[in-house]
């Protein structure tokens, strides 16, 4: 069965985060909350927690994944991003977007889009994931903890470790984490083109 941390929404404690950081750090899969939706979340270099990931959603090898980060810093090292993209990144770092951008040869080429080899990145605006991301010292792999057939992502601790107590290693509870995921802007092309709507104000991209 899954382990369970309960976590202070504002300041987790830090025993648990460092704890939590070396169950994903040793290839396990853990469900967290973020500012918009729940999320699964992996250590990038592990091929075996992508396609748990994989089952766990039923998505297939073009679903965009996307890599949780610290800040503007590891973005610059994960994705090609020019003068303009990086000023409409910190306009809306952290916060409630996914950005699709053109990724760099040091990303695993199983985690790109096949085609267009490209990744979803974001900064989120949430204090448990920032310690997470902080006591690991890289960015997560992840993917919003919607299950095939349902409109919305799970949103209750509990519930997701009783429907998934054999497909994960840790859940981390904080409380209350909304339904609504991330709004995804692609900047691949270098014109800002909405792809879902979501938590985000899209508008201060020009875009509705």
């Amino acid at each position: 069965m899954a382990q369970l941390f309960t976590v202070h929404p504002d300041n987790p404690q830090p025993r648990l985060i460092r704890h939590a950081a070396d169950i994903l750090r040793d290839g396990g899969l853990a469900a967290i909350p973020t500012d918009c939706a729940w999320s699964l979340v992996g250590h990038v270099g592990d091929a075996r927690v992508l396609e748990r990931i994989r089952r766990i959603r039923d998505v297939d090898v073009h679903h965009h994944f996307t890599m949780m980060c610290r800040d503007l810093s590891d973005i610059a090292n994960l994705a090609k991003v020019d003068n303009a993209q990086f000023r409409l990144l910190k306009s809306a770092t952290p916060g409630p977007y996914t950005f699709i951008l053109e990724a760099t040869r040091e990303l695993p080429r199983r985690i790109l889009h096949p085609k267009r080899k490209t990744i979803g990145l974001r900064v989120p605006d949430h204090p448990v994931v920032s310690a997470l991301l902080e006591a690991l010292g890289e960015p997560l792999l992840g993917s919003t903890l919607l299950l095939p057939g349902e409109e919305l992502p799970l949103t209750d601790a509990e519930d997701i470790r009783e429907r998934l107590q054999h497909e994960l290693d840790l859940v981390i509870d904080a409380g209350h984490c909304g339904t609504q995921p991330t709004s995804v802007i692609d900047l691949s092309s270098g014109t800002p083109e909405l792809v879902r709507a979501g938590a985000g104000d899209v508008a201060r991209f020009g875009l509705d």
